[in-house]
């Protein structure tokens, strides 16, 4: 069982799998639990395998939504993953736009008025042409 995490070096990888149109969140091997958590926290569903060796972890975007309510939930978790630090890819055609802009905007509203400014930029969508940083 290949992982695309593993293989692309970053801390979370969604693409399609094929041939089925379910969208899978990939984690590399080992990933903390503090990373899981999170992505079972933004809506995407943990799957495991235990084998004689490794037990494989991933996370699939609920398969009864629709093709744009999955979308929407694989891109609107972007923001809150990069905020806490990880590297994410995602092909140009599962990433939406404007649900991106959306999960942006609840996270700023999110922080109360009272708080002081974080001092962290606006995460900027993720692009396949600029690589994200490695860690």
């Amino acid at each position: 069982m290949a992982n695309r995490a593993d293989d692309a070096g970053t801390d979370v990888e969604i693409y399609r799998r094929p041939p089925t149109d379910t969208i899978h969140a990939d984690t590399p091997t080992g990933a903390p639990e503090q990373l899981l958590a999170l992505l079972d926290a933004l809506g995407l569903e943990r799957k495991t395998e235990a084998t004689a060796g490794p037990v494989y972890v991933w996370h699939e975007v609920p398969d009864h939504l629709s093709e744009d309510e999955k979308k929407k939930v694989a891109t609107r978790a972007i923001p809150s993953l990069l905020l806490a630090g990880y590297v994410v890819d995602i092909p140009e055609d599962l990433f939406d736009p404007a649900a991106y802009q959306e999960a942006v905007t609840d996270i700023r509203n999110r922080r109360s008025p009272a708080d002081p400014p974080s001092g962290r930029p606006t995460p900027s969508p993720p692009s396949r042409a600029a690589p994200a940083a490695r860690r």
